[in-house]
C-alpha cells in the first residue's frame, strides 16, 4: 500500500523535527547554564525553549498515538468482551479526531491572525505564527492517525 507508506513516512518526519526540537532544547539549556557561570547567558533562552516545547509537542502526538504512547485507563474496558472493546476504541477515534480536527482549525486560524498582525515575542521579536502553524499541522496529522484508527477498529468491527 504506497499511501500507506507515505503516511508512516510523513507521521515518522513529523516525529523526527520532534526529535531535532528536543535536541536543540538540550543543547541551548546546557550552553546557557554553562555561559551563565562565565557570566554570558543566551538572551532569550527562555523563549525559544518555550517555542521549541510547542514543537516537540505538536509534532510528537501522531507517533505517540501510533505507538499508543498515551495514558490509557483499561480498568474497566479491560474486562469487557472484545467486541465492547472495539466499539469503545472507535469512539474513542471519534471524539479524538474530532477534538484534534477543530483543534488544528482553531490553530490555523489563530496563526493566520498572529500572521496577519505580525505579532512577534517579546526578547528575541520573533514570529509567534510559526509555532502556531506547527501547532495545526501536529494536531491535523493527530487527527488523520486517529481516522485511520477509526477504519482500522471498523474493519475488525465489521470482519470480526
Amino acid at each position: 500500500m504506497p499511501w500507506k507508506r507515505r503516511y508512516l513516512k510523513t507521521i515518522g518526519f513529523a516525529n523526527g523535527i520532534a526529535c531535532a526540537g528536543i535536541v536543540a532544547m538540550m543543547f541551548l539549556t546546557c550552553a546557557d547554564v554553562i555561559l551563565r557561570l562565565a557570566r554570558y547567558p543566551i538572551p532569550g533562552t527562555y523563549e525559544i525553549v518555550g517555542f521549541l516545547g510547542t514543537v516537540v509537542t505538536a509534532f510528537a502526538l501522531g507517533q505517540t498515538s501510533i505507538e499508543r504512547g498515551h495514558i490509557a485507563v483499561e480498568f474497566l474496558t479491560s474486562r469487557l468482551p472484545v467486541r465492547w472493546q472495539l466499539y469503545i476504541d472507535g469512539l474513542e477515534a471519534v471524539a479524538g479526531a474530532l477534538l484534534f480536527g477543530i483543534l488544528a482549525w482553531q490553530s490555523a486560524v489563530y496563526a493566520r491572525d498572529l500572521q496577519a498582525s505580525g505579532e512577534v515575542s517579546l526578547t528575541l521579536a520573533m514570529p509567534i505564527s510559526p509555532f502556531a502553524w506547527g501547532i495545526a499541522v501536529g494536531c491535523a496529522l493527530l487527527c488523520c492517525v486517529l481516522i485511520v484508527d477509526l477504519v482500522r477498529f471498523a474493519r475488525r468491527v465489521w470482519f470480526s
